[in-house]
């Protein structure tokens, strides 16, 4: 049914590949909940009175993993991607869909972005902390708030999707 490989998590591991199985997971499941649409369907808002999309989750979701592993991880001056005039402290956008959005092109960003999170991480600890909020913030909760951004995110996914062409399960 779906081209986009999602590996459960391992059942019985050590800290560090339970947070990343559960992350990878749950930026497949995105990847899949987009899987065979048309920019025109991942643009509709399916839900009213919401305005999300899937386009729009996606692009939110590299402006999320942008924010937690480029700026506060990593402490890179990173402006936002979607809306490059918004303020890199403020909150997460990327909901808003330009005129020329694509869902491939956001995708194609995401993957990006979640691929530069990726190797960002390899070589430092869970205990290694970036700032947010003038505050110390460790890796192993960036990872931990990243699956609970994911797993919120892909429930709205689930029901835009099923919206849009009646897939559900995917």
């Amino acid at each position: 049914m779906t081209a986009i490989e999602r590996p459960l998590p391992p059942l019985n591991a050590d800290e560090r590949t339970t947070l990343e199985g559960w992350l990878e997971f749950h930026r497949a499941t995105l990847a899949r909940k987009c899987e065979g649409l048309t920019d025109a369907q991942a643009a509709t808002a399916s839900a009213p009175p919401s305005p999300f999309t899937l386009t729009g989750l996606v692009q939110h979701m590299a402006e999320v993993e942008r924010n937690w592993y480029r700026r506060v991880l990593a402490g890179e001056q990173a402006p936002p991607i979607f809306d490059p005039e918004a303020d890199p402290d403020g909150p997460d956008g990327g909901f808003d869909l330009a005129p020329d959005a694509t869902l491939s092109g956001a995708l194609a960003i995401w993957r990006e972005e979640t691929a530069y999170a990726r190797k960002l991480c390899t070589d430092r600890e869970l205990t290694t902390t970036g700032r947010f909020m003038n505050q110390d913030v460790s890796l192993r909760w960036i990872h931990v708030h990243m699956i609970e951004e994911y797993a919120r995110h892909n429930g709205h996914a689930d029901l835009l999707r099923e919206r849009v062409d009646g897939a559900t399960g995917v």
